[in-house]
């Protein structure tokens, strides 16, 4: 007899952060972990999603209350919004497009990978889609979306398998970004140009570091006024989706947290243009790191380890092919094309989160790298513009294209 017990939501918020504890516990021990920068999220996180899994083989199911885990990941773009001035947005401008350019090629790539190893393992060429840029890159809610369309359109039912891939590519982007970063970091014997330490805040007053360990001067009056910024945000970004949503203005249609993180950035350069009141950087920076930190654990929590292992062996195969060729791709093709510095080499572990899982994975692997080697603030403006909007407009051309070429 299966049983399902429902954990409270103070319960759950208690575990996510014991979550964080479990992972810093696991990094500090045992040196691979913190050498190649895995972060702390997916270490903890995974050690309760095998707990989780072992019981639901012993027909015990836990559920999670979890209701401001969509939150904390709105606070945490907006914190990125709230960080991108004009000045900033004008500087790092043209490496987002050249980011782009290099996302978009590997999609191509990804799914040829995934096409092509489909054909040659005997399967429908279109579970080689579902095994490419439709979860990898596309992430959970692509998978969904797609398998809807495959099943009306195709008479395909590839829901399952959808987000048993999205599952996997989720854990494999956090785990392969920092050990490839970081080689390249120690390779190339690169270095932040602002330095190592805790202290940046002291000569950059307004740098935003994801550093948990950064040293930081705040008060509880610039963390209220913080929090009330961050929440229009939210409330913002959650009123906008609902507003495009009862309108069908397909053409506005974003995820959320794209949103959030827009106004973010209209709220940051009004600030700046007008100069009657400034977001205070420190507490962005505390508050932002916070909200990563937890809203990580939450989704790890989550996960569904059973599925991956419900994964037949030669979608297995494509995956672990896919894994492989996105580190490649991104150690010598990234890194190369995004300029071959430190800001390079910290794009380059965001490329394999986004690239196997999603934005947020991408934004964890900087956290966990920067966190030891110095900030990198143009890869937190670049990685998740290209990952969070640009990047669904591509997958979805490329993805066309392939469809009309298939069938």
């Amino acid at each position: 007899m299966h049983t399902t017990y429902t954990i409270g939501e103070l319960e759950s918020f208690l575990i996510a952060i014991f979550v964080l504890f479990i992972g810093h516990s696991i990094n500090r021990h045992v040196r691979v972990f913190r050498q190649y920068n895995i972060p702390e999220p997916i270490v903890g996180g995974l050690v309760v999603a095998a707990v989780v899994a072992f019981l639901h083989f012993q027909d015990i199911t836990l559920a999670f209350s979890l209701p401001m885990q969509n939150t904390l990941m709105l606070m945490f773009f907006s914190t990125i919004g709230l960080s991108a001035n004009y000045k900033l947005l004008l500087s790092g401008g043209k490496k987002v497009f050249i980011f782009l350019g290099v996302a978009s090629v590997y999609i191509v790539i990804q799914n040829a990978v995934g096409v092509s190893l489909a054909s040659l393992l005997g399967l429908d060429p279109i579970l080689g889609l579902i095994a490419g840029s439709i979860t990898l890159s596309g992430g959970h809610g692509t998978g969904v979306a797609w398998s809807q369309t495959f099943a009306e359109n195709y008479g395909i039912n590839t829901l399952e398998l959808a987000m048993a891939a999205a599952t996997f590519g989720l854990v494999m982007g956090g785990i392969i970004g920092g050990p490839v970063a970081q080689r390249l970091i120690g390779k190339h014997n690169l270095v932040s140009s602002y330095g190592m330490g805790r202290k940046h805040h002291a000569t950059h007053p307004q740098l935003v570091t994801y550093d948990q360990l950064e040293e930081d001067q705040v008060t509880a009056k610039t963390i209220i006024e913080t929090l009330f910024l961050l929440l229009i945000c939210v409330a913002g970004a959650k009123w906008f989706t609902v507003f495009v949503s009862e309108y069908q203005l397909n053409w506005l249609k974003m995820p959320d947290f794209v949103y959030a993180l827009f106004l973010g950035v209209i709220i940051a350069n009004i600030t700046e243009v007008t100069r009657g009141y400034k977001p205070h950087t420190e507490s962005i920076d505390v508050i932002g790191t916070v909200a990563l930190s937890l809203f990580l654990s939450m989704a790890l929590m989550n996960l569904k380890l059973w599925e991956i292992l419900d994964l037949a062996i030669p979608l297995l195969i494509i995956l672990l092919v896919q894994t492989a060729v996105l580190a490649v791709f991104a150690y010598f093709v990234t890194f190369k094309i995004m300029g071959s510095n430190y800001d390079a080499a910290v794009i380059t572990g965001g490329h394999c989160g986004f690239g196997m899982g999603a934005t947020p994975t991408a934004v964890m692997n900087m956290g966990a790298l920067v966190s030891r080697t110095g900030p990198s603030p143009q890869a937190f403006m670049v990685v998740p513009i290209v990952g969070a909007f640009f990047i669904d407009i591509v997958n979805l051309i490329v993805l066309q294209g392939y469809l009309s070429f298939l069938m």
